[in-house]
């Protein structure tokens, strides 16, 4: 499978690298663009105040011209928390899309998006500041409506970004949990 893996609001850390090579070893060809150009952060706060001053729209420019030279192979769009509302708006847009898989993170949906049974699998903490239960359903409506075919995966008592071995939201239990269920994900896509 062919993956663009976009970064999450601290920036392309080494837990990014560390998630692509884990990809890359079970056979993926994998990308992983730093759509923040070099910036790294140490909080959430400063990484959603550099996005911010950049700019979504840039920021989502960024992106699509990452992924634009490999968009015709059918991606699989993926990223964690901001980069999964990022891998998102691609996925939903681009119709040679073969998947998305999404961390921590999901984003707003086009009244207009359709796609043809697109398989979506996310995973978040459970409860997670940034993805509320509220929100959770309602995405899940929508993306059901949208026409995708939609697995979530929650995980009691972890973190938001429970992946990253480097911050205090990691949680070795769920994100072990997290890679075995998306590694089989991939390989059904």
């Amino acid at each position: 499978m062919n993956i663009m893996l976009f970064h999450s609001t601290y920036g392309l850390r080494p837990a990014v690298r560390q998630a692509a090579d884990r990809l890359r070893s079970a056979g993926h060809e994998v990308w992983t663009p730093d759509l923040f150009e070099g910036r790294t952060f140490e909080t959430v706060e400063d990484g959603m105040e550099f996005k911010e001053r950049t700019g979504k729209d840039e920021l989502l420019k960024r992106a699509v011209l990452a992924a634009a030279p490999y968009s015709e192979r059918g991606l699989v769009y993926a990223g964690f928390s901001f980069g999964a509302s990022v891998a998102q708006t691609l996925a939903l847009g681009d119709d040679k899309a073969r998947g998305l898989l999404l961390l921590h993170g999901t984003s707003d949906i086009a009244a207009n998006a359709s796609v043809d049974d697109l398989p979506v699998q996310l995973h978040v903490a459970e409860p997670d500041q940034f993805e509320t239960d509220d929100w959770l359903s309602s995405w899940y409506l929508q993306m059901r409506r949208a026409g995708a075919d939609v697995e979530v995966y929650r995980y009691a008592g972890a973190g938001h970004l429970y992946t990253d071995p480097d911050l205090p939201d990691y949680d070795e239990e769920a994100a072990e949990a997290t890679w075995r269920v998306a590694l089989g994900f991939l390989e059904s896509l």
